[in-house]
Order: C-alpha cells, then sequence, then structure tokens
C-alpha cells in the first residue's frame, strides 16, 4: 500500500493539473489567528460597516461555531493554549509574559509544530508569538522551521528603523512594507515554498491590536465612518482579510484547496472596558471585553474550513474551543495523541460533519486570576469582577444580563463544584498579577 501511495504521489500530478504532490498524502494545516477583534466585527456576524468578503467567503466554505471560546480573554494565554492543545493554566501560563529569561511558554511543553514537524511537515510562523523573547522560547526552538515576524506582544505596522522587531529566523528582516501586508505576503510566500510536501501554517496576525496605524490605502475605503479609531480599525480590519483572501487565493491556484484544513479564530474579544487600551472594536450582542471571562471577552469568530471534507456553510451551535484545534490539525494529519499528551481539545471533525451529534465537551472552564468561569450545556457560572458569581442561560440571554443566581441556587452550586474539582487540577501562575479565582 505504502508503495503504492508513493507511485501515486509521483505520477498524479502530471495527469491532473494543478495537483500537488502533497495532495495524495497528508493533508496541509493553516490556522490563523486575529488579535484583539470585536465579535460583531466580521460580515459573517451581520458587520454593516466594515466588509469582510475574505473571511465570509471563508465561512461560507465551511463551518461556522457561534459558540467558539478561547481559553483565555488574553493574548499569550491564548496562544499557549491552542499550541499545546491545553489548558494554560495547568503549566502556569495564566497571564501575559512580561519579559525575562524564564518568562515564556515552558520549554516541558510540546507544540502543535513540535508534533506535526515530527511527522514530516514543513512548519512555518509568520506573524505574533507572544510566548516568550528569550532564546530557549524562539519559534525556531518550538518546532517551526521557519519564522518572520516579531516576539513580542505588539509591533507598529509602518516600517520603523532598521526594521526594528520584525525578524526572519534571528536576523533583522528590515520589513518596508506595511506589516499586515507583509504577513500575507509571507504566508502566500510559505505555501508558494511548501506546495509539493505537506505544510503547517501559523499565521498570527497582530492585526486588529494597538497602535492604531492603518495606511492610506485601507483607510481610503472607510472615509464614511466618522469615528477617528473605528475608521482605523476598519482599514485594519479590512487589510487582515485581504491578507487571509491572498492566502485562500493562492491554496486554490496551487489546486491545494481540497487538501487543506484551515481555521480561523481571533485570540481574544475586542478590548471595549474602561483600563484597556481600546480600539474600536465592538462585541456586540455581548457583554464584557477583552481581560474579562464575560462572553464578550472570550467567545469570538471561529470558522473551520475543509472542502470535499466538511459541509460548505453550516453553522455549529455546541460550545467549542481553540484548544480543539491542536487536536483536530492531529487528527487531520493522521496523528494518533498520546494519552501521555493530557490534551484537554478534542478532534472536532466528527462532530462538524455531522457524524457524531453529542456536544464536544462536557464543560468549558476559565481561570484567570480572581476572574472564572464554566460553561455546562447552555449554563454558565461566572465572576468578573469584584461582585461574585453570576449565572446565566445564554441560550437565552447571549448579553448576560439576567443574574439566575437567586433563582437557580443549586444550578450554581452544581456548576461551582465541577469548576472547583477542575481548579484543583492546575498549578500557580508562573508569573503574572492577580491572584487564583475563590
Amino acid at each position: 500500500m505504502k508503495r503504492l501511495l508513493l507511485l501515486l504521489a509521483l505520477v498524479l500530478p502530471y495527469f491532473v493539473p494543478g495537483l500537488a504532490a502533497a495532495q495524495v498524502g497528508k493533508p496541509n494545516i493553516v490556522i490563523i489567528v486575529g488579535d484583539d477583534m470585536g465579535y460583531a466585527d466580521v460580515g459573517f456576524h451581520g458587520c454593516q460597516d466594515i466588509p469582510t468578503p475574505h473571511l465570509d467567503a471563508l465561512a461560507k466554505s465551511g463551518v461556522r461555531c457561534t459558540s467558539g471560546y478561547v481559553s483565555g480573554p488574553y493574548c499569550s494565554p491564548t496562544r499557549a493554549g491552542l499550541l499545546t492543545g491545553r489548558y494554560q493554566q495547568r503549566f502556569g501560563h495564566e497571564f501575559n509574559p512580561a519579559g525575562g529569561a524564564d518568562v515564556g511558554l515552558p520549554v516541558t511543553e510540546t507544540t502543535l509544530a513540535d508534533r506535526l514537524k515530527a511527522a514530516g511537515y514543513a512548519t512555518g510562523l509568520v506573524g505574533k508569538w507572544h510566548l516568550g523573547g528569550a532564546a530557549k522560547f524562539h519559534p525556531q526552538q518550538r518546532g517551526f522551521q521557519e519564522f518572520f515576524g516579531f516576539l513580542g506582544g505588539a509591533h507598529s505596522y509602518f516600517p520603523e528603523a532598521k526594521g526594528a522587531g520584525i525578524l526572519r529566523g534571528n536576523q533583522p528582516a528590515n520589513e518596508k512594507d506595511y506589516l499586515t501586508d507583509a504577513f500575507g505576503r509571507e504566508a502566500v510566500a510559505f505555501i508558494d515554498k511548501h506546495q509539493k510536501e505537506p505544510f503547517f501554517l501559523y499565521l498570527a496576525f497582530n492585526a486588529v491590536h494597538t497602535p492604531m496605524h492603518a495606511s492610506d490605502q485601507y483607510l481610503q475605503r472607510f472615509g464614511k465612518i466618522e469615528d477617528k479609531t473605528r475608521r482605523t480599525y476598519a482599514g485594519m480590519m479590512s487589510a487582515m482579510d485581504d491578507a487571509v483572501g491572498q492566502v485562500t487565493a493562492k491554496l486554490r491556484a496551487a489546486g491545494l484547496e481540497e487538501n487543506t484544513l484551515i481555521c480561523f479564530i481571533s485570540d481574544n474579544g475586542g478590548p471595549t472596558m474602561p483600563g484597556t487600551t481600546i480600539n474600536g472594536s465592538s462585541n456586540a450582542p455581548l457583554r464584557g471585553s477583552k481581560r474579562q471571562t464575560l462572553e464578550g471577552g472570550i467567545r469570538v469568530p471561529f470558522l473551520v474550513s475543509w472542502k470535499g471534507k466538511l459541509p460548505a456553510g453550516k453553522v455549529y451551535e455546541q460550545p467549542v474551543i481553540q484548544l480543539d484545534l491542536n487536536a483536530t490539525a492531529l487528527a487531520a494529519a493522521g496523528i494518533t495523541a498520546s494519552p501521555d499528551w493530557k490534551l484537554d481539545g478534542v478532534n472536532l471533525l466528527p462532530y462538524l460533519d455531522g457524524k457524531n451529534a453529542q456536544s464536544p465537551h462536557a464543560a468549558l472552564y476559565w481561570r484567570f486570576g480572581n476572574m472564572m468561569a464554566i460553561r455546562q450545556g447552555d449554563w454558565k457560572l461566572v465572576q468578573y469582577d469584584n461582585t461574585g458569581r453570576h449565572l446565566y442561560q445564554l441560550g437565552k440571554d447571549i448579553g448576560e444580563k439576567d443574574n439566575l443566581l437567586a433563582k437557580e441556587p443549586e444550578k450554581a452550586k452544581e456548576l461551582e463544584a465541577v469548576w472547583k474539582k477542575w481548579d484543583a487540577e492546575l498549578v500557580k501562575p508562573l508569573w503574572g498579577g492577580g491572584s487564583k479565582a475563590e
């Protein structure tokens, strides 16, 4: 059988135009992450003032998860959970790293790039890392063979003196283009370079994170938006949408669409509450913001597309989380997860294609300093400030306005017990502010 597959890989490209050799083997995997996006700010969620045609097309080509979550309401913790497939609080990565030789994704953790590289994938990161700046945390020490981007949590979008901070591998890139455009360009180049072998591309935009920088090309599209911050935000969103379109167009032109799993999320909700650096985003109809465990901080745009393997245009309503994308990518690549890996995410493919009608998770959990949350079915118990626990029934109250704690005390106690059992499995944060939720 192996000989037959090898023969097909060598022969089929000559008979089927545009068919790359990799297409008869393992599928490609592309995971795209937006930064600080508002839940409302994409066309497939009904946005009216910022067109996102390429993201909308991606949604139409695959499955839109309306209860798609991330495991942290903050940039770096979400990325740590995504790349390990584990709740980041299990290994102390609860908050953003603040710098220092020992502050970053613990080297005891294995990344998705590590596992896919070992399985024969070409692995590349384009964009924002934010998992440690010391040499031992560098992306090329964590499974990524190629890296173009920056190591910290934020960066100017315009060229700086000597291209400060933008790296190609370990060397300054001296980048001259608007940064989101550069990330789109580099992602396309990575696909072009590796189109005849299985590849994993992690495309992690810093758009639409501050600083609020939009090029004239994109600002001109939104002259009718009067609010300056919102207009700049719209330009930044449009640039990211165009870059996503370049990636999907490249996959299509290379004949790789049907052999590529594409996932898209934001790393957390938009920063809309006082005390955050507000970027002009909207999380409507959700309440809350980045840095909160209300829905506005943790429920995000969440897409999974695989042409020919997953249904096109499907809306999936069961709760899923970014941890699942790790397990889903491994399953797509034919990698059997070992129990020793202790993954918290699950393979979503049989759920999204309808073969498994059950919910992927009995419950989803959050801990962020003094904040906490648990979602079990339609119920959510949450503490997002110093006013104690709140209980919401999300199917009837997506905006978390009607606190049912007094009306449903037994349900609250039930959820509290389940959350505390999970919390007992976690470790103390390795760095950062705030004590754990109590």
